[in-house]
């Protein structure tokens, strides 16, 4: 039978089991993975299965890294969000946290675009550190994303988007994301992205302030193509500000959203 081990194909006996291609393969390995899931006992391996063995405090070379990385993906889907682009209007909150979220499953390009720069108040909820206060937001992501997943290609624009340049910038994506923090702006954006990208889906926020209870934010679809994520009634105001918690609960499902459209899933 031919199975996959650390992503390359090998010939295997047909009783082979588990422990048997650790000690042909790598003997030391303390960490093993059948089909995205770890295994501690033997096994009896079949045809197709994808083993990958891994030594804790070993770095491997590039090349077999970024299959590392993806060791606990369902067989088949890396393969899949690698050959995705997605959009992030917005580096803020949500955009930030979108960004590590879909960078860390290895989607193959990130396109970001945000004006701003990182400053003390943004650290209570951004994906920043205090020794990039003052850098241009997008700069600092990208900088994180390449410690996080250097196999993520990151497209960072330091730019205020407009009618004029949303097609632009993302008329090509698979997916966009949109994590900007006024009302307009994402108004804007709706209007202008699902008018020239009537076909491509939108994933949106609205709703997350404050520290109210996690499940009142969902995931809905709006219309057409269009996706709504939060609680549609808290907005930032005195009293009530963004945390981390709750934009963090947004981003995420914002980010598996654009994760089940990608693998041909209905989000919500």
């Amino acid at each position: 039978m031919r199975i996959h081990i650390n992503e390359k194909s090998a010939e295997m006996a047909d009783d082979a089991t588990l422990l048997q291609v650790r000690q042909r393969f790598k003997a030391d390995a303390d960490v093993m993975i059948v089909n995205g899931f770890p295994a501690t006992v033997d096994a009896r391996l079949c045809d197709g299965d994808r083993v990958v063995l891994i030594r804790r405090g070993e770095r491997p070379d590039a090349d077999e890294l970024e299959a590392l990385m993806a060791a606990r993906h369902t067989p088949g889907v890396h393969a899949r969000i690698k050959r995705s682009v997605v959009g992030i209007a917005g580096a803020g909150g949500l955009g930030s946290a979108i960004a590590v979220a879909l960078a860390r499953i290895g989607v193959g390009t990130l396109i970001i675009a945000d004006f701003d720069v990182v400053e003390p108040s943004n650290l209570n909820r951004q994906q920043y550190f205090i020794d990039q206060i003052g850098l241009p937001k997008v700069v600092a992501l990208a900088e994180n994303l390449a410690r996080i997943n250097p196999y993520v290609r990151v497209a960072a624009h330091n730019l205020r988007l407009t009618p004029d340049n949303i097609p632009q910038l993302f008329g090509e994506v698979d997916v966009l994301t949109e994590a900007f923090d006024g009302a307009d702006q994402k108004a804007m954006l709706v209007e202008t992205f699902l008018g020239y990208c009537p076909g491509r889906p939108l994933v949106a926020a609205s709703g997350m302030a404050g520290y109210g209870p996690s499940n009142t934010l969902t995931t809905r679809r709006a219309a057409g193509n269009f996706y709504l994520v939060g609680d549609l009634e808290s907005a930032a105001g005195p009293g009530e500000g963004l945390m981390a918690p709750r934009v963090g609960i947004a981003a995420h499902h914002q980010a598996n959203a654009v994760l089940r459209l990608l693998l041909g899933e209905e989000p919500g």
